[in-house]
């Protein structure tokens, strides 16, 4: 079997925006998520080594999770005007490279993203998800595997790799709790609320002592410690339960139908050299020396997960 690398495209492309400096073009248009962005590829597929690599990007919110709750990620602040500039570069740049890309309107990439993984997995192949979302670690398992960025205080840390036992140092629950966990806790970065006063300590140590679910911890009630959140988990029982609906992954989606492609190097060049990435541009050289680039891909049909 093969090993598979799924990026979380938001995710990366807000990292490598934030992880550069304010790069320019001579006419002002920025590059600093280009320069990011092409180079962590090309780092993550070194590291990596995959046979396959798709990168998924949003084209909106959920809208099952919407309905379920209208503030459902209501608190983000718009995309920078430099960073949504580069977004269309960044996947023309993808598709250059090579790489499949997924999206599809209405429906969360996490979720698309997740779904997919689980089934590679289940088919035997090993998998290694690209990103910080937290919300990934509920699948991580014997073939799936999350690879997190460089922390920003400390990126001489590098890329490192999550598995279960990683999962469960990071967050005291292994994997199948997470969204439990996410539950009682809330997600801040998706604007779900969480019990006010609940902390991962106190989250971690019911879960562990309560069947690891959200109905445990609810049905013990009566008897959690400390004492002051008894009522608020009976009253907010609903919530909690309504939170779990939100936090956990979609993997019921239909499989992705990707686009594959070939490197197309030189609009790779092109592209490259019009934005003036100089150095990016000259590695790029030296990556595919000798690649002839075919003829451009037909129009993609329509079909379960828009390419991009």
């Amino acid at each position: 079997m093969s090993k598979w690398l799924l990026v979380d495209g938001f995710n990366l492309a807000y990292r490598c925006f934030h992880a550069l400096p304010e790069l320019t073009r001579t006419d002002g248009f920025p590059t600093g998520a280009l320069h990011g962005w092409v180079k962590s590829l090309w780092k993550l597929i070194d590291l990596e080594q995959p046979e396959t690599t798709l990168v998924f990007f949003d084209l909106g919110e959920s809208e099952e999770r919407v309905a379920l709750l209208a503030d459902y990620k209501a608190q983000r602040q718009p995309m920078p005007d430099p960073l949504r500039q580069q977004i269309e570069p960044i996947k023309q740049l993808t598709r250059v490279m090579g790489l499949a890309g997924i999206e599809q309107a209405g429906v969360e990439s996490d979720d698309l993203l997740a779904a997919e993984a689980v089934r590679l997995a289940q088919q035997g192949h090993e998998v290694v998800i690209v990103s910080s979302d937290k919300d990934f670690a509920q699948i991580v398992g014997e073939r799936i595997k999350i690879m997190l960025p460089p922390p920003s205080a400390n990126p001489k840390l590098g890329w490192r790799l999550l598995d279960a036992a990683g999962v469960q140092e990071k967050f005291g629950v292994p994997p199948a709790q997470i969204a439990h966990y996410l539950a009682l806790v809330g997600d801040t970065s998706d604007n779900i609320p969480g019990l006010d006063g609940v902390g991962p300590k106190t989250a971690s140590k019911w879960l562990a002592e309560h069947g690891g679910t959200v109905e445990g911890v609810i049905a013990a009630a009566a008897t959690l410690k400390p004492d002051r959140f008894r009522e608020a988990v009976a009253t907010h029982a609903d919530r909690l339960r309504l939170n779990l609906r939100l936090t956990t992954l979609n993997l019921g989606l239909p499989p992705v139908k990707p686009e594959w492609r070939t490197p197309q190097a030189e609009e790779l060049f092109r592209l490259l050299d019009g934005y003036e990435m100089r150095g990016t541009a000259a590695e790029a050289r030296r990556r595919y020396a000798g690649h002839v680039a075919p003829a451009a891909p037909p129009p993609p049909s329509a079909q379960q997960g828009e390419l991009f």
